[in-house]
């Protein structure tokens, strides 16, 4: 009876240890795009994966250039409309970290119209899934995933983001 009850607690602690609950990351994601619409990006930032933050030289140059990024795009008649997270996917170990991709939506006005533009943020928690940060899954993060995240679980697959749409 005890050997019973030790391998069904190693075959279910594993995956009780790594569920995680996709309305935890949803809930997050979706303070990140309430506060790009609102260009608070302090509160961007602060929900960016940290070592991306580090790369892109700290929190007050990431501030400034997403500042002056948003006032460039006014000024060519770019505004934010709508941004919609979607249902968080698979979640993946890496390393001490858990990822999962989370799609993203979003719908900007623009001198010729509307346009949509789709992609994926990728999840990251470094505390079991309590708090999640984020990236953009850009091309040029795609590209630097490797350099990021040295344990990335090669499972998780990134689709390349698809070209904006005009609506």
């Amino acid at each position: 009876m005890k050997l019973a009850l030790k391998i069904a607690l190693l075959l279910i602690l594993p995956a009780t240890i790594f569920a995680q609950d996709p309305t935890v990351v949803k809930r997050q994601a979706d303070v990140v795009a309430k506060a790009l619409l609102n260009s608070d990006f302090k509160t961007v930032i602060a929900h960016t994966y940290p070592k991306a933050v580090n790369i892109g030289g700290g929190k007050e140059k990431m501030l400034q250039a997403m500042s002056s990024g948003i006032n460039q795009m006014k000024a060519q008649g770019f505004a934010f409309e709508k941004v919609t997270i979607g249902q968080p996917g698979k979640f993946y170990k890496a390393g001490t970290e858990i990822h999962c991709l989370v799609p993203e939506q979003i719908i900007m006005k623009t001198a010729r119209g509307r346009m949509a533009a789709s992609s994926n943020l990728l999840a990251i928690s470094n505390d079991g899934g309590k708090n999640w940060s984020f990236l953009d899954m850009n091309q040029g993060t795609i590209n630097s995933v490797k350099q990021l995240f040295p344990n990335f679980n090669s499972n998780l697959i990134i689709p390349k983001p698809a070209p904006p749409v005009m609506l």
